[in-house]
């Protein structure tokens, strides 16, 4: 309470130093958006997000990129590809070039889609679709198989979920090499605490209105192709890179059951059977750590040099694939 006192016994002199201090400083009419943003940095005291804005679609792409990929995000019923439903899909497709480098924004697809039952409240809750919304909505397949067909690459934030809802949408996708920006980027050695995308976009320096599936895509694609300090090549150039490498899932098949902390502290993970994947724990490697994860299994799990547990080697055409 005192402090508060003193603070109001000189009100008339701290008012009078603050307007000779506007005086003295240059008006803000003066500064342009980027001084003030640089003024507020160079502070220390703050750190200022921008919005991040979609980028054009090019009439024409540039030369000098060859390849396309598209980054796709779905808005769903639930988590189960064979009972609940997309709503939303949201597609962006671009060119890069076999370095990595991102080119330009070529396609852009957004629509929504009326379930066969009503939207869960949680799901309208999260997502912010409501059954009027989606009232008498039927996705354009023809306007998603365009975009989809001359893809190299598709891309989801967590492929292992929209891979298997695209695929029961359209064949297109089943046929095409799919990559996730969630489990083949390093962002921990980029500096990112998180791999949710709105940590992801913040940490980049920008804040978006992700209102629509599409909105998403596009703020992943300036996170993946944007500068980070520190590194020599863009998230998309790593992620190119791993979704040209064949992986090998090793089944721990009928592994002693006092085993199994043992297995989950390597990141052994638990496969009940119901997606066509062998009932058992479960690892997905790099091929060049085969004989690696092979020795360990036989040495510590079966204790037999001769065992041959299940293999499946993988690759992007593969991954992230239910199997039936």
């Amino acid at each position: 309470m005192a402090s508060q006192l003193d603070m109001f016994s000189n009100e008339r002199p701290r008012i009078i130093a603050l307007e000779t201090t506007r005086k003295a400083r240059p008006s803000s009419s003066h500064l342009s958006e980027e001084d003030m943003l640089h003024a507020l940095e160079a502070t220390g005291r703050y750190r200022v997000l921008r919005k991040l804005e979609p980028r054009q679609v090019a009439d024409l792409c540039r030369p000098g990129f060859p390849l396309t990929a598209v980054i796709v995000d779905t808005e769903t019923t639930g988590l189960d590809h064979r009972q609940h439903e997309i709503i939303e899909i949201g597609l962006v497709a671009f060119s890069f070039n076999e370095q990595g480098d991102v080119g330009d924004v070529f396609g852009v697809y957004s629509g929504l889609q009326q379930p066969m039952n009503p939207i869960p409240p949680e799901i309208t809750q999260l997502t912010g679709i409501t059954d009027e919304m989606v009232a008498g909505q039927v996705l354009d397949i023809g306007a998603v198989r365009a975009i989809v067909e001359p893809a190299d690459l598709v891309i989801a934030h967590n492929a292992a979920f929209d891979r298997p809802f695209c695929e029961a949408l359209n064949d297109i996708f089943a046929r095409k090499a799919w990559a996730c920006s969630v489990a083949e980027i390093d962002w921990s050695s980029r500096g990112y605490e998180g791999t949710k995308l709105g940590y992801l976009i913040g940490q980049s320096g920008y804040f978006h209105d992700g209102h629509r599936a599409v909105d998403d895509c596009f703020a992943l694609l300036e996170v993946l192709a944007g500068e980070r300090i520190g590194a020599e090549r863009s998230a998309f150039a790593e992620l190119y890179d791993a979704s040209q490498l064949s992986r090998v899932r090793l089944f721990a098949e009928n592994s002693p059951f006092d085993l199994k902390d043992h297995l989950k502290a390597r990141g052994y993970r638990w496969a009940d059977g119901s997606d066509g994947r062998p009932k058992s724990w479960w690892i997905e490697i790099a091929e060049a750590g085969l004989d690696e994860e092979l020795h360990f299994l036989r040495s510590e799990i079966y204790g037999w040099p001769d065992a041959d547990p299940p293999i499946q080697r993988l690759t992007a055409f593969d991954r992230f694939r239910i199997r039936k």
